[in-house]
């Protein structure tokens, strides 16, 4: 009996030892995964903005003038959404002698909005928030945001691979997905005349 008693305390020290450990590794990863550090710089597309030029008016007011080098890059997969005055962009940067370049511009605004496609529906507001129309849905994205020039949705990362007015293309390791843009459709009361 003393010895069926050692061994159930045993295992159950043993268990309880397994469980803290995966506990504290699940920790560890999502404490690694909270300090990946965020390169882009978010503002407004200013006035300023030329063909080869962002005019940048960051978040802290501060007027970055960035350089868009198309040479080496294809300038649709350079700028996507567009570069339109007063528009919120995310934008990537490295150092050159001739001062900041892009490496990647996202048209925030652009990107919000309803987007559907097959097996897809949802809104991406202004406040990071995935709001999802099909409910059935088994892991229905709920957040989004930009890091280091990708959207991540949830915790699934994608690269824009384009985005224009109507349409948004992402890639990932498990494909390439496109997505339509759901455009409110204005109902219009009419009279009836007698």
């Amino acid at each position: 009996m003393a010895m069926k008693k050692l061994l159930f305390l045993t295992i159950s020290i043993f268990l309880i030892a397994a469980c803290q450990q995966k506990k504290e590794t699940q920790s560890i990863v999502e404490q690694i995964e909270e300090e990946v550090l965020d390169s882009t710089l978010y503002g407004i597309c200013g006035e300023g903005t030329m063909m080869h030029t962002l005019q940048l008016i960051t978040n802290m007011e501060d007027t970055v003038e960035i350089l868009i080098n198309d040479e080496d890059v294809e300038s649709a997969t350079l700028v996507v959404g567009g570069l339109m005055s007063g528009d919120r962009m995310a934008v990537t940067t490295y150092k050159s002698e001739d001062g900041l370049v892009a490496s990647r511009i996202i048209n925030l605004t652009s990107l919000l909005g309803k987007w559907s496609s097959i097996d897809k529906s949802f809104e991406m507001t202004e406040d990071g928030e995935v709001v999802s129309d099909v409910k059935l849905e088994s892991r229905p994205w709920t957040s989004w945001r930009i890091l280091n020039g990708n959207l991540l949705l949830n915790r699934d990362t994608f690269c824009i691979v384009n985005l224009g007015a109507d349409s948004l293309e992402l890639e990932n390791t498990n494909g390439i997905y496109f997505y339509k843009r759901v455009r409110e459709t204005m109902k219009v009361d009419t009279l009836k005349t007698k």
